[in-house]
């Protein structure tokens, strides 16, 4: 057996094609099934999470977060839009921060990334259980039943196979875009924005439309943030895209706009109708209470609601699909344990990445249940917005240093926003994982979240970098390194 080879202070471990035949993908997105993914996957910030930020900040507060959020998407999406044509890798940002950052940019990257996606489907979960048990009046206790049922049925789903998991993406997703449009319409007539959006009670120097001033705004940069995480996985389906140079740009940049339209209608129409910003802001099924504005109270607004469930099952699936592929590729280069990256034989599929997963999602959701939080969905979304940060921080950061380290790799889409917008993006969400830190009722989860990340580098100090492997996105980083070391006029 060959000794193994140490390059960026790591060490790679030879394999044989056995390896990569055990975790192989199956190629089938096109631009639409692209766009679903990332819709999907971010639409259920329209049906619950996002108003969460409306008891921290206030109308005001929220709507100008979501205006500084815009800014910071803005920027992140054009910069994936020009790495990950690029670099059209599996890896997604685990792959953009290894060839520009190294081995442990490329892990760090890809640990906070996991923490995201592990973390957000337990988020969304909680919310279904929400609106589930709304719907079937089943009490607060049995909400982790409404929990496992959820993860059992659809990372089944994930595990059947890539085409179905498309297929059903692009369809809930359309089903979940049809149910907030007949919200939007039907809330038109009942838009009162003085008498709802600003019935929150100012505090001490507040105002009706800052009712907690300009520190409002900071503590619901997270909230607003949830209108809009999770566009970024796209580049996690580029080994399973038929041309990630063409559609990964034009999904990325159709999806965000597509979030943005819906995010302002959202918090326009959600807060501007009874009950109003006060209540909304502190319930686990928001557009229930809208849909009970409109059509009142009986069978036909608990069949609307359950329709809007849509919404969030649209989110739950997709990123489920998520955590699969960054776990699968993680894995598969060594940075996590490799069985995690195995796939099915006949389906192709990351089955083990996708169980495991589950696994810890659910686990995490159910501690956090038990901890006597009182709102069990905002802590997770806090948490998963701790890993979201870390790894948008490592991905613009990547994308600063691979337009003077690798200017000579082909890019089919270069950002109209270049340095300057990713440096603006960089500098907001730099502030907005630091203010995770100051709201002391999700406290303790966003510091559980920070040892999580804490005890992963240690592990990889450790044990993992000293097992890794020449996937992909490891081959193409360490041939373009060795590139530019030569070429004249590059930066190292």
């Amino acid at each position: 057996m060959s000794e193994p080879e140490s390059i960026d202070g790591v060490r790679y471990h030879a394999v044989d094609a056995a390896y990569f035949e055990k975790r192989g993908l199956r190629k089938y997105a096109g631009v639409w099934s692209l766009w679903a993914l990332g819709v999907g996957a971010v639409i259920s910030g329209d049906f619950f999470g996002w108003n969460f930020g409306l008891g921290a900040g206030g109308f005001g507060g929220l709507f100008i977060a979501t205006l500084i959020v815009v800014v910071m998407y803005l920027g992140l999406c054009f910069s994936l839009a020009e790495m990950s044509p690029a670099l059209p890798h599996t890896g997604g940002a685990y792959s953009f921060g290894r060839s520009a950052l190294g081995p442990w940019g490329g892990f760090l990257t890809g640990l906070g990334e996991n923490m995201e996606y592990v973390l957000t489907p337990a988020v969304i979960v909680v919310g279904i259980g929400g609106y589930l048990g709304a719907i079937f009046g089943t009490p607060a206790e049995l909400a982790p039943m409404w929990w496992l049922f959820c993860y059992v049925i659809f990372v089944g789903l994930n595990y059947w196979g890539v085409e179905l998991s498309f297929k059903f993406t692009l369809v809930i997703t359309f089903i979940a875009l049809a149910i907030l449009i007949v919200f939007f319409v039907g809330a038109i007539s009942h838009f009162d924005f003085a008498a709802n959006a600003l019935n929150i009670e100012p505090g001490p120097g507040g105002s009706a439309f800052l009712p907690f001033g300009w520190a409002g705004v900071l503590a619901a940069l997270p909230f607003a943030i949830w209108f809009f995480l999770a566009i970024e996985q796209l580049p996690l389906a580029a080994e399973e895209s038929h041309d990630p140079k063409r559609d990964m740009p034009r999904g990325l940049l159709l999806g965000i706009l597509t979030l943005i339209a819906l995010a302002f209608l959202t918090l326009f129409l959600s807060a501007g109708i009874a009950p109003g910003a006060k209540e909304v802001g502190t319930s686990t099924e928001p557009l229930f209470l809208g849909f009970q504005t409109i059509f009142g109270d009986g069978i036909g607004v608990k069949l609307l609601a359950m329709i809007a469930a849509a919404g969030l099952i649209a989110s739950f699936h997709a990123i489920i699909y998520a955590y699969g592929r960054n776990i699968y590729s993680l894995a598969r280069a060594g940075y996590f344990p490799k069985w995690l990256s195995v796939t099915h034989g006949e389906r192709k599929t990351p089955h083990v990445a996708l169980f495991a997963g589950a696994a810890l999602g659910f686990l995490v959701a159910f501690v956090m249940q038990y901890s006597g939080s009182a709102l069990v969905g905002a802590a997770l979304l806090n948490m998963a917005v701790f890993g979201a940060m870390i790894s948008y921080i490592m991905q613009l950061v990547s994308f600063i240093l691979l337009r003077s380290k690798l200017p000579h790799i082909e890019r089919p889409f270069v950002s109209p926003l270049g340095v300057p917008g990713a440096v603006v993006a960089l500098v907001i969400a730099v502030v907005t994982l630091v203010s995770l830190f100051f709201n002391p009722d999700y406290r303790p989860g966003v510091w559980g979240c920070a040892i999580w990340f804490l005890t992963g580098i240690a592990y990889f100090g450790l044990y993992g970098r000293h097992h890794l492997v020449k996937s992909p996105e490891e081959a193409f980083a360490i041939s373009h390194r060795s590139k530019s070391e030569t070429v004249p006029g590059l930066a190292d």
